[in-house]
């Protein structure tokens, strides 16, 4: 479902990620982990068309950003680490501005309306501008627009910042759920605890290089660790002493 190959992002003299290879089959989680800086929103970006890919190529179901970007970009919803919405619109008048954006008929709008409104508790401020919002009821709101027009590849990065506790459980059940019903979920995260309880498999990455990839059981398995916070921090660790 999502194919990333030989993806390089550099700013002048500095390479944040170099040749990422990655691959994400439908209806699996995928978590990419990885220390401040190691490169992670720089290939969300490039994956998302938020900023320039360098070289190498990002397609999600078949349909490649440099031959299709619109046609691309219909493919996925991205959820990112900060909630920017026009706040002069009220959170209904958002969810409705994504749901034309992308489309929608009103059968299916009122469907994924009615069902992530209640889910994610946020009838009682979605009249109201989201000027007024907390972070975390803005980024409530930008989950209830990313799940409007059921895309077929969901991007989040950092979700759960800003998210109460109840919030954030909900948040890892629909990921599941979506995920069962053949949604394909790319989540960047700091939380170990959030990778190793939500996901199919994960990779991590510093200094802009896939250090390991696979399912969370097997990539344990063959490092001899019952833990994945352990394991992050050994391969880290481990590419910080090289250099």
């Amino acid at each position: 479902m999502i194919k990333i190959e030989k993806l390089v992002k550099k700013y002048g003299d500095f390479t944040a990620v170099k040749g990422l290879d990655l691959q994400v089959k439908q209806g699996e989680i995928f978590g990419f982990l990885g220390p401040n800086g190691a490169g992670k929103t720089s290939t969300i970006k490039m994956m998302t068309g938020l900023t320039e890919i360098t070289s190498g190529s990002a397609c999600i179901d078949g349909v490649c950003l440099s031959k299709d970007p619109v046609g691309y970009k219909r493919k996925f919803s991205l959820i990112p680490d900060n909630p920017y919405m026009f706040e002069k619109l009220r959170g209904i008048e958002f969810v409705e501005f994504v749901a034309n954006l992308y489309g929608v008929d009103k059968e299916h709008y009122k469907k994924q309306y009615d069902r992530y409104v209640e889910v994610f508790g946020v009838a009682d401020f979605i009249n109201d501008f989201i000027e007024s919002y907390s972070h975390g009821m803005s980024q409530k709101l930008l989950i209830v627009a990313a799940m409007i027009h059921s895309p077929k590849v969901l991007i989040l990065d950092e979700p759960m910042v800003g998210l109460d506790p109840k919030s954030m459980r909900i948040l890892k059940n629909e990921l599941k759920s979506a995920a069962k019903e053949g949604m394909t979920v790319f989540m960047s995260t700091h939380s170990m605890e959030t990778a190793e309880e939500t996901c199919d498999t994960v990779g991590i990455i510093d200094k802009g290089e896939l250090l390991i990839s696979g399912t969370v059981q097997d990539i344990k398995n063959a490092n001899r660790t019952e833990r994945l916070e352990d394991l992050f921090f050994m391969l880290t660790d481990k590419n910080n002493i090289k250099s």
